[in-house]
């Protein structure tokens, strides 16, 4: 999914984007990434700091209710693709993924690399930041 800003009013837009600009980058981007699984998995991470750098997620997520993207309630552990009232591209569902915090840390590093053909645009090139994001969803059961 390439997003514009001609897909929402201008005000909508604008917040938007600030919000993403906040915590990373559309996954398309030329920025290099820098994949902290491949180098042993994701650091150490501070929930609280998680916490408020998810308010740039909460453009797309929100914790308990579907929005663009899935809810995020119980993500850590759970399965790829099965909240039930969510439409997930075919191949998210078909990933055989589990959200474990190896595989979060690789998502939020590329969707696009992980998954091809899935509709998540958005990565965080920051390790810690990743790692922090990680920390602060660990806690939502």
């Amino acid at each position: 999914m390439k997003m514009t800003r001609g897909l929402m009013g201008g005000a909508t837009a604008a917040v938007l984007w600030a919000a993403m600009a906040a915590v990373g980058t559309p996954a398309t981007a030329a920025a290099p990434a820098v994949a902290s699984a491949e180098a042993g998995g994701p650091g150490k991470g501070d929930a609280d700091h998680g916490k408020a750098l998810y308010q740039g997620c909460a453009a797309c997520h929100s914790i308990d209710d579907n929005d663009l993207g899935p809810k995020h309630r119980g993500v850590v552990g759970r399965k790829a693709g099965i909240i039930p009232d969510y439409n997930y591209s075919p191949a998210l569902k078909s990933s055989g993924l589990t959200w474990t915090t190896a595989n979060l840390d690789r998502w939020l590093t590329n969707p696009s690399a992980m998954v091809p053909g899935t509709k998540m645009f958005f990565r965080i090139d920051d390790p810690q930041s990743r790692a922090d994001i990680i920390a602060y969803l660990e806690q939502l059961h």
